[in-house]
């Protein structure tokens, strides 16, 4: 990556953030996370209890990407088609010729905020996976590619689960990022109260377009990961994986099931995404360390030995971190996992 690029990227990074918070207080975690997902082409789901501006802050960075935004309310009567379109029969007026005629959905945007996703049946979230995965629709037979860049960005409640569809592990797995919203500090929410029940909110300003996005999306791939690093993020994934030839004792007391060698992509790209924020132009052990969270916690299945315990898949990957090093000796197949 170049001098030029790095510093070009840090600049949208930046102004990207002040134009948020015009609209957004506080979430400085959340927002940097969610950008991290953007510059590295991921999709991301936020979860947290209602109230805590999660649609207005996906709605506000829209307006920060000179890109086309669609609202999806996911709800149990949705249908596939609502969302990817449908074909009707278009009447020519002159000849009366009768055909099919494709007509797009809200899907066939750039950046799709997918609100309550886990509210809509399995059949229509089967639908939003195929977008997500091979960013395409099928329609009649047809494919229809969808607009480069594309994004889903997803928010999920928590608390209530009464009459909802969790999301099964596959379609959560093309998530890169689950990230979680918390409750606003005190000064912050003070400062909520006099923004929202003042005057007229102010509103984020376009920072970047589609077509500068994407060569800094590119120049971020680009990065280069040496292969101390590679070891690391593979001990990491690996780690959390019960069926390995040496399993960790607290992974094998507390998982079903681990993460997948897309966990393993995800980790270097969010870290190479990390690392050109930072300023560096490779990638450091540090850098993986700060998305291990998002990128892991909702690829780690506990079990119920675990969830009577209390113990949450982040309680999990603490654990991990501590017990894995980088510059430690073999264990699990793959170089850094200390012996138990």
């Amino acid at each position: 990556m170049s001098e030029a690029s790095l510093q070009r990227l840090r600049e949208v990074h930046a102004q990207m953030k002040t134009e948020l918070h015009r609209a957004i207080v506080g979430q400085d975690q959340v927002i940097d996370q969610i950008l991290l997902a953007i510059l590295t082409r991921g999709h991301a789901l936020l979860v947290g209890v209602p109230g805590l501006a999660k649609t207005l802050l996906i709605s506000s960075l829209s307006k920060t990407l000179d890109l086309r935004f669609a609202r999806i309310q996911f709800t149990p009567d949705l249908m596939p088609s609502d969302i990817t379109g449908t074909e009707i029969l278009q009447i020519d007026g002159t000849t009366g010729a009768r055909e099919f005629r494709f007509v797009p959905g809200p899907l066939f945007a750039n950046v799709v905020l997918a609100d309550e996703i886990n509210r809509t049946p399995p059949k229509t979230q089967a639908a939003l996976l195929e977008a997500m995965v091979e960013r395409q629709v099928t329609s009649a037979g047809v494919r229809h590619e969808l607009p480069d860049p594309f994004f889903v960005l997803a928010t999920q409640n928590p608390i209530e689960q009464e009459g909802t569809y969790p999301l099964p592990e596959a379609q959560l797995d093309r998530f890169m990022f689950l990230i979680q919203v918390g409750y606003p500090t005190l000064d912050e929410e003070r400062e909520i109260l006099r923004r929202t029940t003042g005057g007229a909110m102010e509103t984020p300003r376009a920072v970047v377009g589609a077509a500068e996005l994407k060569q800094l999306q590119d120049a971020i791939r680009a990065i280069p990961v040496a292969d101390h690093v590679y070891d690391y993020v593979l001990a990491l994934s690996r780690g959390t994986r019960v069926g390995g030839t040496q399993p960790l004792p607290f992974v094998q007391q507390w998982v079903s099931w681990g993460a997948g060698p897309r966990a393993s992509q995800f980790l270097i790209l969010g870290a190479k995404a990390h690392a050109a924020l930072a300023g560096r132009t490779h990638v450091a052990i540090e850098d993986v360390k700060a998305v291990v969270h998002p990128v892991l916690r909702h690829r780690i299945v506990t079990n119920y030995s675990a969830q009577a315990e209390g113990i949450t898949s982040d309680i999990v990957i603490d654990r991990l971190l501590q017990e894995i090093d980088a510059g430690g000796k073999v264990g699990l197949g793959v170089p850094g996992v200390k012996q138990s």
